[in-house]
């Protein structure tokens, strides 16, 4: 218990004193999922609101198909891009591989399939209410299901909030395409692991305890965005405007 004790309070300590190694590994990691998020986004968005209207052949197995990516595991994505960055890959001229970019691209494939089968359902859901206005005026489907997403801005939010959350606390993708070197690729969740191996358990408890307080902060932010979006925080909205 001492151990665990003295460990936890040096782990405190290294936050209090905003330890030098620390903040660059959780900078790294902030800043890899959100490059992650952002490129997922612009990808799973469009991906998401052309599911929900599109209407072609095997559209039933594309939406079969999305939804079971739901599932893919991280390590599974983690090979399949390093697969691609490696020297016998395709971009494996490119020298992606171990660097924090391989890192953004593995989160980003990571989370496309959630953006894009949350956002199709909030498309489709947002059509049943709204489209048939604007299929009225002589919109194309493409273009409704675009106003649609501008139309659930905080359904919006919540899904990128949640594959922020997804990308973040990964570790099997990022480990195997980052290769966790330090100071280059290290990122929380790999330096978690690393650093209990090592028996560094100051750190990991560090890097733990920063790694829930980010994740918390996500879902806080969610519940928030969820409150501004109900019913009555509408109403209330209205009555002020």
């Amino acid at each position: 218990m001492d151990t665990i004790a003295d460990s936890l309070h040096l782990a405190l300590a290294l936050i209090a004193d905003a330890d030098e190694r620390l903040l660059a590994i959780v900078g790294l990691s902030l800043r890899v999922s959100a490059t992650a998020c952002a490129l997922g986004a612009a990808v799973g968005l469009l991906g998401g609101a052309w599911l929900a209207v599109a209407r072609v052949p095997g559209h039933r197995l594309l939406v079969w198909a999305s939804n079971t990516l739901l599932a893919l595991p991280a390590v599974v994505v983690g090979l399949l891009v390093y697969l691609m960055l490696s020297r016998a890959g395709p971009l494996g001229d490119a020298g992606l591989l171990f660097t924090p970019t391989a890192m953004v691209i593995a989160q980003a494939v990571l989370v496309v399939p959630l953006i894009a089968a949350l956002a199709r359902r909030l498309v489709a859901d947002a059509m049943t209410e709204g489209g048939e206005q604007l299929r009225s005026l002589g919109a194309a489907p493409m273009t409704a299901a675009m106003l649609m997403l501008l139309h659930t801005r905080f359904g919006v939010a919540t899904v990128l909030l949640t594959a922020f959350g997804r990308a973040i606390s990964e570790v099997g993708a990022v480990m195997i395409v980052g290769g966790n070197i330090d100071g280059v690729t290290r990122v929380m969740t790999t330096a978690i692991a690393l650093e209990t191996s090592k028996g560094d358990l100051p750190l990991a408890l560090a890097l733990g305890i920063v790694l829930l307080g980010v994740v918390g902060l996500i879902y806080g932010l969610i519940a928030v965005v969820q409150a501004l979006s109900s019913p009555r925080a509408a109403a209330t909205r209205q009555a002020w405007a």
